[in-house]
Protein backbone atom coordinates (compact mmCIF):
# COMPACT_ATOMS: atom_id res chain seq x y z
CA UNK A 1 0.00 0.00 0.00
CA UNK A 2 2.56 2.63 0.91
CA UNK A 3 4.89 1.52 -2.10
CA UNK A 4 1.95 2.51 -3.99
CA UNK A 5 1.22 5.60 -2.70
CA UNK A 6 4.68 6.56 -2.46
CA UNK A 7 5.20 5.72 -5.93
CA UNK A 8 2.13 7.42 -7.20
CA UNK A 9 3.20 10.61 -5.12
CA UNK A 10 6.64 10.28 -7.08
CA UNK A 11 4.92 10.27 -10.29
CA UNK A 12 2.80 13.66 -9.41
CA UNK A 13 5.75 15.10 -7.79
CA UNK A 14 8.78 14.57 -10.59
CA UNK A 15 9.15 15.27 -14.00
CA UNK A 16 8.88 12.27 -16.41
CA UNK A 17 12.38 12.10 -17.24
CA UNK A 18 13.13 11.81 -12.62
CA UNK A 19 9.71 9.47 -12.82
CA UNK A 20 11.22 7.13 -15.60
CA UNK A 21 13.99 6.89 -13.70
CA UNK A 22 12.53 5.59 -10.14
CA UNK A 23 10.24 3.42 -12.07
CA UNK A 24 13.45 1.88 -13.38
CA UNK A 25 15.23 1.58 -9.85
CA UNK A 26 12.46 0.08 -8.92
CA UNK A 27 11.91 -2.67 -11.36
CA UNK A 28 15.73 -3.46 -11.18
CA UNK A 29 15.74 -3.76 -7.23
CA UNK A 30 12.79 -6.11 -7.51
CA UNK A 31 14.52 -8.54 -10.07
CA UNK A 32 17.56 -8.27 -8.30
CA UNK A 33 16.61 -8.04 -4.79
CA UNK A 34 16.31 -11.99 -4.41
CA UNK A 35 19.40 -12.56 -5.73
CA UNK A 36 21.03 -11.48 -2.71
CA UNK A 37 18.41 -12.29 0.11
CA UNK A 38 17.07 -8.90 0.17
CA UNK A 39 13.42 -8.30 1.00
CA UNK A 40 11.87 -7.11 -2.45
CA UNK A 41 9.09 -5.18 -0.32
CA UNK A 42 11.95 -2.82 1.65
CA UNK A 43 14.02 -2.22 -1.31
CA UNK A 44 10.93 -1.20 -3.87
CA UNK A 45 9.93 0.68 -0.93
CA UNK A 46 13.51 2.61 -0.90
CA UNK A 47 13.83 2.76 -4.46
CA UNK A 48 10.27 4.76 -5.42
CA UNK A 49 11.07 7.18 -2.11
CA UNK A 50 14.62 7.72 -2.99
CA UNK A 51 14.73 10.87 -5.20
CA UNK A 52 11.65 12.31 -3.55
CA UNK A 53 12.96 15.28 -2.85
CA UNK A 54 14.71 15.52 -6.48
CA UNK A 55 13.05 17.99 -7.81
CA UNK A 56 13.71 21.02 -4.90
CA UNK A 57 16.02 23.81 -5.98
CA UNK A 58 19.07 23.24 -4.26
CA UNK A 59 19.13 26.49 -2.37
CA UNK A 60 15.39 25.38 -0.48
CA UNK A 61 17.30 21.42 -0.42
CA UNK A 62 20.17 23.28 1.73
CA UNK A 63 17.81 25.49 3.38
CA UNK A 64 15.78 22.31 4.96
CA UNK A 65 19.18 20.16 5.70
CA UNK A 66 20.40 23.38 7.78
CA UNK A 67 17.15 23.64 9.41
CA UNK A 68 16.45 19.57 10.17
CA UNK A 69 20.54 19.81 11.26
CA UNK A 70 21.35 17.32 8.84
CA UNK A 71 24.47 19.08 7.46
CA UNK A 72 27.59 16.44 8.37
CA UNK A 73 30.46 17.77 6.13
CA UNK A 74 31.45 21.36 3.95
CA UNK A 75 30.95 19.05 0.81
CA UNK A 76 27.39 18.74 1.91
CA UNK A 77 26.58 22.27 1.16
CA UNK A 78 29.02 22.41 -1.62
CA UNK A 79 27.71 19.33 -3.25
CA UNK A 80 24.19 19.73 -2.99
CA UNK A 81 22.86 17.38 -5.56
CA UNK A 82 23.92 14.96 -2.65
CA UNK A 83 21.43 16.38 -0.47
CA UNK A 84 17.90 15.48 -1.59
CA UNK A 85 18.50 11.61 -0.39
CA UNK A 86 18.70 12.97 3.28
CA UNK A 87 15.51 14.99 2.44
CA UNK A 88 13.40 12.09 1.20
CA UNK A 89 14.43 9.80 4.12
CA UNK A 90 13.05 12.59 6.30
CA UNK A 91 9.83 13.07 4.61
CA UNK A 92 9.07 8.98 4.34
CA UNK A 93 9.24 8.71 7.97
CA UNK A 94 7.22 11.79 9.25
CA UNK A 95 4.41 11.35 5.99
CA UNK A 96 4.21 7.65 6.25
CA UNK A 97 5.64 6.29 9.44
CA UNK A 98 8.61 4.34 7.72
CA UNK A 99 11.09 3.30 10.68
CA UNK A 100 12.94 0.86 9.09
CA UNK A 101 16.33 2.62 9.55
CA UNK A 102 17.75 0.04 6.64
CA UNK A 103 15.28 1.85 4.40
CA UNK A 104 15.84 5.01 5.94
CA UNK A 105 19.70 4.91 5.16
CA UNK A 106 19.20 2.87 1.70
CA UNK A 107 16.98 6.74 0.68
CA UNK A 108 19.35 8.59 2.47
CA UNK A 109 22.92 7.50 1.18
CA UNK A 110 21.52 6.63 -2.04
CA UNK A 111 23.97 9.77 -3.80
CA UNK A 112 27.08 8.85 -1.66
CA UNK A 113 27.19 5.74 0.11
CA UNK A 114 28.76 6.03 3.55
CA UNK A 115 30.50 2.85 5.38
CA UNK A 116 29.34 -0.14 6.59
CA UNK A 117 26.34 -0.04 4.04
CA UNK A 118 24.15 -2.88 4.30
CA UNK A 119 22.92 -4.99 1.18
CA UNK A 120 20.08 -2.76 0.89
CA UNK A 121 22.15 0.20 1.02
CA UNK A 122 24.43 -0.91 -2.03
CA UNK A 123 21.45 -2.69 -3.93
CA UNK A 124 19.96 1.01 -3.90
CA UNK A 125 23.05 2.78 -4.30
CA UNK A 126 23.79 0.57 -7.39
CA UNK A 127 20.79 0.62 -8.84
CA UNK A 128 20.32 4.38 -8.98
CA UNK A 129 23.41 3.98 -11.01
CA UNK A 130 22.69 1.43 -13.21
CA UNK A 131 18.81 1.63 -13.86
CA UNK A 132 17.89 0.73 -17.57
CA UNK A 133 17.24 4.34 -18.11
CA UNK A 134 20.87 5.50 -17.57
CA UNK A 135 23.29 5.94 -20.73
CA UNK A 136 26.32 6.06 -20.40
CA UNK A 137 29.74 5.04 -21.36
CA UNK A 138 30.62 1.71 -19.79
CA UNK A 139 27.22 1.45 -17.81
CA UNK A 140 26.09 -1.68 -19.44
CA UNK A 141 29.16 -3.59 -17.69
CA UNK A 142 28.28 -1.50 -14.34
CA UNK A 143 24.78 -3.49 -14.66
CA UNK A 144 26.27 -6.67 -15.54
CA UNK A 145 28.45 -6.52 -12.52
CA UNK A 146 25.13 -6.16 -10.17
CA UNK A 147 24.11 -9.65 -11.27
CA UNK A 148 27.03 -11.27 -9.82
CA UNK A 149 28.31 -9.38 -6.96
CA UNK A 150 26.31 -6.39 -5.24
CA UNK A 151 30.02 -5.41 -3.63
CA UNK A 152 31.48 -5.60 -6.72
CA UNK A 153 28.93 -3.65 -8.45
CA UNK A 154 29.13 -0.67 -5.75
CA UNK A 155 32.81 -0.64 -5.90
CA UNK A 156 33.00 0.21 -9.67
CA UNK A 157 29.80 2.16 -9.57
CA UNK A 158 31.80 4.24 -6.66
CA UNK A 159 35.12 3.89 -9.04
CA UNK A 160 32.89 5.55 -12.22
CA UNK A 161 31.68 8.42 -9.95
CA UNK A 162 35.03 9.25 -8.60
CA UNK A 163 36.38 9.20 -12.35
CA UNK A 164 33.60 11.47 -14.01
CA UNK A 165 33.82 13.77 -10.85
CA UNK A 166 37.87 14.04 -11.28
CA UNK A 167 37.64 14.31 -14.55
CA UNK A 168 35.24 17.38 -14.42
CA UNK A 169 37.34 18.79 -11.35
CA UNK A 170 34.96 18.49 -9.23
CA UNK A 171 34.95 17.70 -5.10
CA UNK A 172 34.45 14.30 -3.92
CA UNK A 173 32.15 13.61 -0.98
CA UNK A 174 33.86 11.99 1.88
CA UNK A 175 31.47 9.82 2.19
CA UNK A 176 31.62 8.18 -1.27
CA UNK A 177 35.62 7.70 -0.47
CA UNK A 178 35.52 6.27 3.23
CA UNK A 179 32.25 4.01 1.93
CA UNK A 180 34.76 2.61 -1.20
CA UNK A 181 37.45 2.73 1.30
CA UNK A 182 35.09 0.43 3.70
CA UNK A 183 34.18 -2.11 0.78
CA UNK A 184 37.63 -2.56 -0.71
CA UNK A 185 39.33 -2.99 2.75
CA UNK A 186 36.35 -5.85 3.70
CA UNK A 187 36.33 -7.25 0.10
CA UNK A 188 36.88 -11.03 0.52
Amino acid sequence: MKISFIRNLAGRELDLEKYKHVIGVEALVWDVAPRYGINREAACLAAVAHDLAKSLPFQEQIRLVQEEGLVEYEEDILMPQVLHGRLAAVRIRRQFGIEDQDILNAVTYHTTGRPGMSPLELLIYTADCVEPERNYLGVDKLRQKLYYSLKEAAIACMDATIDRLESKGSPLHPLTCSARASLVCCES
